[in-house]
């Protein structure tokens, strides 16, 4: 039996604690949810290394209707990824 955890969604999530292969459906799901909290802009913390999980979040961010774009955030020390969100619907299909 799992238990669901629900966290408090605000303007920034600190991945460190979640495992590579959770990351994708963490993101999403935050996303998701940071959207209809009426967020607009969020950053994820991913952090420096390699940039294995910036890949992953960036890939994760491509895919997701609700993310209208997204970039490094130069200004974080803790390797971050800041993305613009679409509250209201998801990218425009033009």
């Amino acid at each position: 039996m799992s238990a669901e955890h629900r966290l408090p969604i605000e303007a920034e999530i600190d991945l460190h604690s979640f495992q590579p292969k959770d990351i994708p459906s963490v993101v999403e799901e935050y996303v998701t949810a940071a959207a209809e909290a009426g967020f607009r802009e969020v950053r994820l913390i991913h952090g420096r290394g390699r940039g294995v999980q910036r890949g992953i979040v960036q890939a994760a961010l491509e895919k997701h209707p609700r993310v209208v774009s997204f970039a490094d955030d130069t200004a974080s020390h803790l390797g971050a990824t800041l993305a613009i969100l679409d509250a209201v619907a998801g990218k425009s299909q033009l």
